[in-house]
């Protein structure tokens, strides 16, 4: 026993001592050090038996009783019991300094909390070096804040203190191993230091963190590959400049020459044609740019005044394409040079202006630097950033009237931005009111546009259509259905006549897609698709058929009248004709316009019970491995079983095993275990003879479950 006292004593003056030496490391001036000292503390006292969590702090405190022995007890020789009860002094003192630094803590939480606003300010305002002041004084109240740290990463950045960024964000993930901010922020100080490998790693550390920032990963391992390569470039094309290579040289020369002020235009444009000839590849092109050939070029007023004047001399014309025709070439296979065009200051307004001004060889030479640079993503991206989108539609559409080769240009230079999601986001509020306008003027003078770029001008509409917030103000507006219906009746398809069949198809895809949100516009000219619909039924073109019955597949469902109007005019017999043939499209449309006609129409009703005898097609679709066909199929023979002698004609078949199954639970979709279900109750209630054999199957408790559904019909 003595001797384990002995032990718990020598180990209790070994706790002093490290607590001293702890002590004084806390207050040492080295940060480091305090640092160190900090965490070791809070993992002495975290890991002490018999703690708990104080409210607010990280640290824990033993609850040990307090010495109570009297003061006087405490002097002169100390015996084991002594000791202990020491010991538990000592313990009660820490408990005391734990809740006081608590205390303190949530002092600083808010200190640092309101440093780190202020810093947040400062940020905002582009005072970096004033944001980096208050997140520090955040840091001296609270060292382990992560957001203080990264916060202050992202200033250094701006201020290009990329090494002090990199500290910050370490000491970031110290607080928070899997903090992707301090990645983001630590990859960006990599790039500024230009080293590429080490950003990569920082930015694959967060798909390793959370896989669902694969786009942002991407983006910022686009801008490294792009950093990377712009280094490359530069560093090639001075290492030939400086070996003497003639062209290289000559491009220098050139921009020097081409730097004299007030020459008149001629000079300029014959100086510009040769610079452009000049330049044949990238390395060239690089050279022009760091020789500031974009600037050399854009902010020369002579020709400044010439891309800007309304009115235009020949001479002028000559040096506006000359202009442009350089900026394109320096552009070919180098994206610095493409991003330093796109954001050099005034160069849209100027483009956009150059595009309206009516003069053909301008207009052209701006629609084929346009079409280059929206070539790939990273060009598409740089002119929906830096060019106003409603702008650039409205005069991209305006060549529409044109001639073939400059309409066909602009149009298919919108139909690469409007696959970008960031230019269907900018129209996502407003597209009726910015963009719609212009698309209704193609569709409503057709006969004035050139015909082949009309599928194209409604394919672009196709394409915006995806966006579910342009979808629905589409659906919304009853113009532009006016506007399709008319579009419709213009389109006489004819055999021979390609661009009709492919603007007739453009306009059914179309319309499939804007009814798919169901809005008062939509339902309010139901009656007049479904009677274009009839007659496109005729057609012999496959792909116009399988559109068309989409778009009755659509329309029905909401609106009796169009039923009526389309069992008048023979569309189940269509329908059910197409069912035993067709794609599986075409089946999916043709079913559930077929569901829809059963739904409303005894007439429908019955000419489905003429047309498909014994129930074949719709028994055959019952077999489908979509779920949603099969769903509309019992939903079909649900409705066909009020029709007289109907029920009696599948006493042979299995279609009460098949019934059972799918209302039984073993249908994924919900709506085919509930069409199966409504079919089920009204088989047995028509035909009497199927509820021996449902006894047989066990299925009366299935048929039971049914009747509520019925009930509801």
């Amino acid at each position: 026993m003595a001797a384990e006292k002995d032990k718990d004593l020598e180990k209790f003056l070994k706790d002093v001592d490290d607590i001293t030496k702890l002590v004084q490391e806390l207050n040492s001036d080295d940060q480091s050090v305090r640092e160190k000292a900090f965490c070791e503390a809070d993992r002495r006292i975290s890991s002490h038996p018999e703690t708990e969590l104080i409210e607010g702090c990280r640290t824990k405190v033993n609850k040990t009783s307090v010495n109570t022995l009297p003061s006087s007890q405490l002097n002169g020789p100390r015996s084991p019991q002594m000791e202990e009860m020491s010991q538990d002094g000592f313990l009660a003192a820490l408990e005391q300094d734990a809740q006081e630094r608590a205390e303190r803590r949530k002092e600083n939480e808010v200190l640092a909390n309101a440093l780190k606003d202020m810093g947040n300010e400062a940020f905002a305002k582009g005072d970096y070096e004033t944001a980096v002041l208050r997140y520090t004084e955040g840091l001296d109240r609270l060292k382990d804040m992560q957001v203080l740290y990264t916060n202050r990463a992202q200033a250094h950045n701006k201020l290009g203190k990329y090494k002090e960024a990199i500290t910050d964000c370490e000491w970031a993930l110290r607080c928070n191993e899997k903090c992707i901010k301090a990645y983001v922020h630590m990859g960006k100080a990599n790039l500024g230091l230009k080293d590429y490998g080490e950003a990569r790693n920082c930015y694959q550390k967060i798909l390793e963190i959370d896989h669902k920032h694969g786009k942002l990963v991407k983006d910022y391992l686009n801008e490294v590959d792009f950093q990377e390569q712009k280094v490359i470039q530069e560093e090639k094309a001075l290492e030939e400049f400086a070996l003497g290579k003639e062209t290289l040289v000559s491009v220098k020369e050139l921009l020097q020459k081409l730097s004299k002020i007030n020459q008149a235009p001629a000079y300029y444009a014959g100086g510009i044609r040769l610079l452009t000839v000049t330049m044949q590849n990238c390395t060239e092109r690089t050279i022009f740019r760091t020789c500031n050939g974009f600037s050399t070029i854009g902010d020369n007023k002579v020709i400044s005044r010439c891309l800007e004047k309304d009115g235009k001399d020949p001479m002028e014309v000559e040096l506006c394409v000359a202009v442009i025709a350089l900026w394109h070439e320096a552009c070919i296979e180098n994206d610095e040079n493409q991003r330093l065009l796109v954001t050099h200051p005034g160069i849209e307004g100027c483009i956009l202006s150059l595009l309206s001004s009516g003069v053909p060889d301008i207009q052209k030479e701006c629609l084929d630097l346009l079409a280059y640079l929206a070539r790939n993503q990273n060009g598409r991206l740089l002119l929906i950033s830096h060019f106003d989108p409603t702008r650039l539609l409205q005069c991209l559409l305006g060549f529409v009237k044109s001639s073939d080769s400059q309409a066909r240009t602009a149009i298919g230079l919108l139909a690469s931005l409007a696959v970008e999601e960031k230019f269907k986001i900018h129209y996502q509020s407003n597209f009726a009111k910015t963009g719609l306008p212009s698309f209704l003027d193609v569709l409503k003078n057709m006969k004035m546009v050139t015909a082949a770029v009309v599928p194209e001008c409604i394919a672009v509409m196709l394409s915006l259509s995806l966006d579910a917030a342009i979808r629905l103000q589409m659906s919304d507006s009853e113009d532009l259905w006016k506007a399709c219906l008319g579009a419709l009746d213009e389109c006489q398809l004819t055999s021979n006549d390609t661009d009709c069949a492919n603007t007739l198809l453009a306009l059914l895809s179309l319309m499939v897609n804007m009814s798919l949100e169901s809005t008062q516009a939509m339902k309010g000219c139901a009656l007049d698709v479904a009677s274009r619909c009839l007659a496109l039924l005729n057609s012999k073109n496959g792909s116009i058929l399988t559109k068309t019955v989409g778009v009755l597949s659509r329309f029905l469902v909401h609106c009796p009248l169009a039923v009526d109007e389309a069992v008048k005019g023979g569309a189940v017999k269509k329908l059910i004709h197409f069912l035993k043939g067709s794609g599986q499209i075409t089946s999916g449309y043709a079913a559930k316009a077929l569901a829809a006609c059963t739904r409303s129409s005894t007439q429908a009703r019955e000419d489905v019970v003429k047309s498909d005898k014994k129930f074949t097609v719709l028994m055959k679709l019952l077999h489908s491995e979509n779920e949603v066909i099969a769903g509309n199929a019992a939903l079909c023979l649900g409705y066909c079983m009020s029709v007289p002698g109907a029920p009696a004609s599948l006493l042979k078949s299995d279609i009460l095993k098949v019934l059972l199954t799918y209302a039984g639970g073993d249908a994924k979709e919900v709506a085919l275990q509930q069409n199966a279900a409504i079919a089920l109750g009204k088989l047995c209630t028509a035909e009497p003879r199927f509820i021996d054999e449902l006894r047989k199957l066990n299925g009366i408790e299935i048929l039971n479950s049914c009747m509520k559904y019925i009930e509801l019909l």
